[in-house]
């Protein structure tokens, strides 16, 4: 099972790499992409250092860039993240991930405004993006506009529940083909607790994962 996971993870970074490179300034290598997946298995483990290690002299590939970056933010090495950033903005100034780890990396480096200024520009594009709201909160909480903050707060809230949604597609499938396999019906259950816990109010959603729950249980 383990290797199963563990293939099937790597299969979806190496898509990942391959959909990346199509808009990417110059066509990666194999040894690139070798690179890359190296210091993508070490990120999901946690291991910032060893991605930094990996792919300290990688400087054309924007996704290694915008890796290289969060695990310079994540160890807390904010001039580098930065710089690692603006690297990948150079070559793909339209990169969402890029865009969002250079507001909080800005912000973290005492520059709420250049946050700021990131960050409205990430909500025009992307208006219900979950992550990006709860940011534009934490700057408007932080320079003292609570209505702001609440606003936005709650828009984040209301989009929260198309997650939900998502987990709760994906429990209804994990019980469909779990053939009752314990480990599977124990990941349905998991994403049903996941998707009620996200969402902010009662709404008919909440009945839809209460009685597949209850019919999880009930077979088990």
């Amino acid at each position: 099972m383990k290797m199963e996971t563990k293939a099937l993870c790597v299969t979806i970074i190496i898509v990942l790499v391959v959909l990346f490179s199509v808009s990417c300034t110059r066509e990666p290598n194999e040894e690139t992409v070798r690179m890359y997946i190296r210091a993508s298995n070490a990120y999901a483990m946690g291991q910032f250092s060893e991605v930094i290690q990996i792919l300290q002299n990688e400087n054309n590939f924007v996704p290694a860039l915008i890796l290289r970056a969060k695990a310079e933010y994540f160890s807390g090495e904010l001039e580098r993240a930065e710089q690692s950033c603006r690297r990948a903005l150079r070559l793909r100034p339209t990169s969402f991930e890029a865009n969002f780890y250079l507001a909080r990396i800005l912000r973290d480096r005492g520059d709420p405004l250049g946050a700021q200024t990131v960050v409205e520009s990430l909500l025009a594009d992307n208006p219900q993006d979950i992550r990006t709201l709860r940011l534009a909160a934490e700057l408007a909480f932080e320079a003292g506009r609570l209505d702001e903050t609440t606003i936005l707060l709650d828009r984040a809230a209301e989009f929260s529940a198309e997650s939900a949604l998502v987990l709760l597609d994906r429990a209804r499938l994990r019980w469909i083909i779990s053939a009752g396999e314990e480990m599977a019906v124990q990941a349905a259950l998991d994403d049903l607790n996941r998707a009620r816990a996200m969402l902010p109010w009662d709404t008919p959603l909440v009945r839809a994962i209460y009685n597949l729950e209850r019919v999880i249980r009930g077979m088990m």
